[in-house]
């Protein structure tokens, strides 16, 4: 039985799919990528993203390339800071102040080396397509204009841009990641696949990120302030509010990890009356806990890095043969019958 990539397979009818023998591997893996604007009519097969360009990236392939495309392309002008308005789909609610005072400082001394760039508005003055940060520790330094490049951007691209600049820039906490790719769905009529295509992130990283708005308000507060990260939250998914809210401050008061969370919700789905999670282990180093985190937003699953001296293993964790199937799928390997 011969592995082989998809991109062989596809020249010749599709084998039927056997899934792989179950040694060497603990679960479940999804990771869904590509990046195309489609409607959810039109959210494409996996065989079809990288024929399709990778969407806006096709065109400006990150913030900064459409920057430079714009200074490349567009007339460099100096706009009033009064005839401008924050992006209307700008998803990011907090700017960090000390951030933002340290940017003021510099432009008060240095300026504004890289323009902004914005569109006129429909009712007055101009709308911001990309920077935001600039604009406002601008006002913070007292400057009275701004150097900008105007464009013409329909709403749907405007709002895409929005969401991009942030995401790429790492601006975003989980939550108003989750409320942008929300927005997303909810405006351009699309699926989350067809999200996790246009942000060039995984199905199951899109998916699990915007379950973690149905959890209760203070533990949404909590995911919002960095006082709980992604991993720690998932596991009180589908909890009561009473029990998910009451685990996520005892989870804040102890500086539970991702693994205690998830143990002491175990307990507590078993029927047994847990007095606290298990006792954190030798602590990992700061990678392995990093890599782990990013697989299982990656692949929306539990994912257990296991370390030695420098070398060892990932276990990933499956649920089924079709889960097994559908991970390989990802991994873009397929199996021909004997």
């Amino acid at each position: 039985m011969a592995t082989k990539k998809k991109e062989e397979a596809s020249k010749k009818p599709a084998a039927a799919k056997k899934p792989a023998k179950k040694s060497g591997l603990a679960g479940t893996v999804d990771l869904s990528a590509g990046f195309k604007g489609v409607s959810a009519k039109d959210t494409p097969a996996p065989s079809e993203r990288k024929a399709m360009g990778r969407g806006m990236a096709s065109l400006f392939g990150n913030i900064e390339e459409l920057e430079q495309e714009a200074l490349a392309h567009g007339h460099v002008t100096e706009l009033e800071l009064t005839q401008l308005r924050a992006n209307p789909y700008q998803p990011r609610f907090t700017f960090n102040p000390d951030a933002l005072a340290e940017l003021a400082e510099s432009i008060k001394n240095q300026g504004v080396f890289q323009p902004i760039i914005v569109r006129k508005s429909a009712v007055k003055g101009y709308e911001i397509i990309a920077g935001e940060r600039r604009f406002r520790a601008s006002k913070l330094a007292g400057k009275k204009t701004i150097p900008a490049i105007i464009q013409e951007m329909d709403e749907s691209t405007m709002m895409e841009v929005a969401v991009l600049e942030n995401i790429q820039r790492e601006d975003l906490n989980p939550i108003e990641e989750a409320m942008s790719y929300e927005m997303l769905m909810k405006n351009l009529d699309l699926t989350q696949e067809a999200v996790a295509i246009k942000v060039s992130k995984s199905r199951p990283y899109v998916a699990n990120l915007m379950r973690l708005l149905t959890l209760p308000k203070v533990v949404v507060e909590a995911l919002r302030s960095g006082d709980l990260t992604p991993g720690v939250a998932k596991p009180l998914v589908g909890l009561s509010e009473a029990d998910a809210t009451r685990i996520a401050k005892r989870a804040v008061a102890e500086k539970w990890n991702a693994r205690q969370v998830e143990d002491f919700v175990k307990q507590l789905k078993d029927g047994k009356v847990p007095t606290g999670p298990a006792k954190k282990k030798a602590e990992k180093p700061e990678y392995a806990r990093e890599t782990e985190e990013r697989l299982m937003d990656k692949f929306g699953t539990s994912v257990v890095l296991v370390d030695n001296k420098g070398k060892g293993k990932i276990e990933i964790e499956y649920l089924s043969e079709a889960d097994l199937t559908r991970i390989l799928d990802i991994l873009e390997i397929t199996f021909d019958e004997d």
